[in-house]
């Protein structure tokens, strides 16, 4: 901190202490002596009393500017500060670090020194002080999440399991471990998070496996692949549905060498299992362990990559009936089997106190890579028979984009594969002929394998790049094996779009990937998995690609604003914007990479008041 302000402070502090010493002093030598001093006489008892009352209220005052701790439910206005100098990133163009900041009701309304504040700022608000290390962030967004999604995976999780059988045995526990679904066996068991590509032994799984387990057998069973793109299901389930098509659009049913369904669906092929919809209680208790978990890792605002008609009301209905705990920024599904809605459905822009937005639209070009459904240009490295395949024909998307366009409607495209990433900036290129591309900020969902010839076109275009770093960490493990030793050099490129122009946000696509915003963060700036491994080693995959930190820091926060649509109000630490911000343990900006993922978060604040933590 500037010794200014350092001193500022020991002014104050040390009349107040004085005062409080003085009375309690003892009679000098030149007093007189007394073995019975007289009772003192009202004034001066007042006169004591009011020394007594002034040094505890000196002390209390000064606690109350040493610690960093609870402020009062009501208090309209309060600052907080560092004693360590500029320890608050604000992401402010003007004022990027700063010493302190000023709240008064939901908004920041001034940032600086604190001497500069105590001199421009009447009635001196409360002040509270961060502990040693600490420091400020603007509130977190993640650019890309499945909110309904995360809360359904804590039904039954399947991450983590190392083959078939570990899987199975962990639907057999959840069946036995509720009464319910155990003497029922006509009901539905879901879970969600297996994925075959971290098994022992890599393979799709079938239905017989289940069926081989005496608990599980006989039941209605939907397992939902880790990345959302595959479902496995039991023999109950593949037997409701009587028939299947031979081949499906944009998708595969994945059968055996005898041509039958094998109980696993990929990517549009999902579509014909048929699952009950849960009700309005369950999603209301989906939705909040998502929000418990999000505001626990700083999360104040979320983009949700595709809102179902039934997501869609619910969030509606929830906003209208009270403020929603975090931001939402929804992205309406656009199913190309139903009728056009973009000049049909009335946008939702900020709505109940600035807490849900749906203004853009969710759009599938292709599958995934770990299943295989990517559209690559040339045929996959480990499987030479495929090319992946588009989910939405590169027809459908020259002709709906434009029209979404046209209708206002911002247009974000799941593009993983080179193919498929090629395809929809064409579209684009096309759309933003005679278009304000500001005013439409298309986003390329995921972008992850990029031709060299593509690189340039985000930035050419001024289309924004969305993309999820712990993807990289998590897929550099077999990449190489699906793509071979030359075209994964553009997977993950992060570094390449940046450096061709174009804005990046950052994303986890939870619950497919780690909900903290700073496993990203490490990602992103180191490319090595927690354990620091890579395979290229402890530098790092491909470490030319790596982000600074202050790219990943404005990824996190700014360029999610901006994405969607509220750089106005939010991603910064400026005053009049929202007072969102983040209290963390230590400082990521400069620790050691190997440490950033300890950090905590201390608070979480959202519109001026915590939601997690204290301030």
């Amino acid at each position: 901190m500037p010794p200014s302000d350092d001193s500022h402070l020991r002014k104050r502090a040390t009349p107040e202490k004085a005062s409080q010493s003085d009375s309690n002093s003892t009679p000098t030598p030149s007093q007189p002596a007394s073995h019975a001093p007289p009772k003192p006489s009202g004034r001066v008892f007042k006169v004591l009393l009011g020394l007594v009352s002034l040094a505890l209220s000196s002390y209390l005052a000064y606690t109350r500017l040493s610690n960093l701790g609870e402020l009062d439910p009501l208090s309209e206005s309060y600052a907080l500060c560092s004693r360590e100098g500029k320890q608050i990133y604000t992401l402010d163009a003007h004022n990027p670090r700063v010493q302190c900041l000023v709240v008064h009701g939901s908004k920041f309304t001034s940032i600086g020194s604190l001497g500069t504040w105590r001199e421009t700022t009447p009635g001196h608000p409360h002040v509270r002080f961060l502990k040693p290390g600490q420091i400020i962030v603007p509130g977190l967004s993640d650019s890309h999440v499945h909110v309904l999604e995360y809360g359904a995976t804590k039904q039954m999780p399947l991450e983590g399991t190392t083959s078939v059988a570990e899987t199975v045995e962990r639907v057999r526990a959840y069946i036995e471990a509720d009464p319910d679904i155990f003497e029922d066996k006509t009901k539905f068991v879901e879970g969600w998070g297996w994925d075959h590509t971290k098994w022992l032994l890599e393979e799709w799984p079938t239905y017989h496996a289940l069926e081989a387990d005496p608990v599980v057998a006989g039941r209605p069973v939907v397992l939902q692949s880790k990345d959302g793109h595959a479902l496995w299901v039991s023999l109950a389930v593949l037997e409701s549905l009587k028939s299947l098509p031979d081949e499906v659009e944009g998708g595969v049913i994945v059968r055996d060498s005898f041509g039958k369904p094998t109980g696993v669906f990929l990517d549009n092929a999902q579509d014909l299992i048929i699952r009950p919809e849960p009700t309005y209680k369950q999603l209301q208790k989906r939705f909040a362990a998502t929000v418990k978990d999000a505001h626990a890792v700083g999360l104040t605002a979320v983009h949700d990559a595709g809102f179902q008609p039934m997501s869609l009301e619910f969030f509606r209905r929830e906003a209208q009936s009270t403020t929603l705990p975090i931001r939402i920024y929804g992205m309406k599904y656009f199913d190309e089997t139903a009728e056009y809605w973009g000049d049909s459905f009335e946008k939702i822009v900020r709505a109940g106190n600035d807490r849900l937005s749906v203004r853009s639209v969710k759009i599938f070009a292709d599958g995934a890579l770990r299943s295989g459904g990517a559209a690559l240009y040339e045929p996959y490295h480990d499987n030479p028979e495929t090319r992946g395949f588009m989910r939405t024909a590169p027809e459908t998307l020259n002709e709906v984009i434009p029209k979404f366009m046209k209708d206002g409607w911002q247009v974000n495209v799941h593009a993983i594969g080179d193919r498929a990433n090629g395809v929809v900036l064409d579209a684009f290129e096309a759309a933003l002929a005679k278009a304000n591309v500001t005013a439409l900020r298309p986003r390329l969902e995921h972008a992850q394998i990029l031709a060299q010839k593509d690189m340039a076109r985000f930035g050419d275009l001024g289309v924004i790049a969305s993309v999820q770093p712990t993807h990289a960490i998590s897929d550099m493990w077999f990449a190489e094996d699906r793509l071979g030793p030359e075209r994964v050099k553009g997977l993950y490129a992060f570094r390449s779009i940046i450096d061709h122009g174009a804005r990046i946000t950052l994303g986890s696509d939870f619950p497919v990937e780690d909900m903290n915003p700073l496993a990203g963060f490490y990602a992103a700036i180191t490319r090595v998995s927690p354990d620091g491994t890579s395979p290229h080693g402890p530098g790092g995959w491909f470490p030319e690609q790596r982000m600074t930190r202050e790219e990943a820091l404005k990824g996190m926060t700014l360029d999610p604003a901006y994405a969607s649509f509220t750089e106005d109000i939010l991603g910064s630490i400026t005053p009049g914007k929202l007072a969102d911000f983040v209290v963390f343990s230590q400082d990521i900006m400069t620790v050691p990479a190997k440490d950033v993922l300890s950090t905590r978060v201390i608070a979480t604040v959202m519109d001026g008041k915590p939601v997690y933590g204290s301030v």
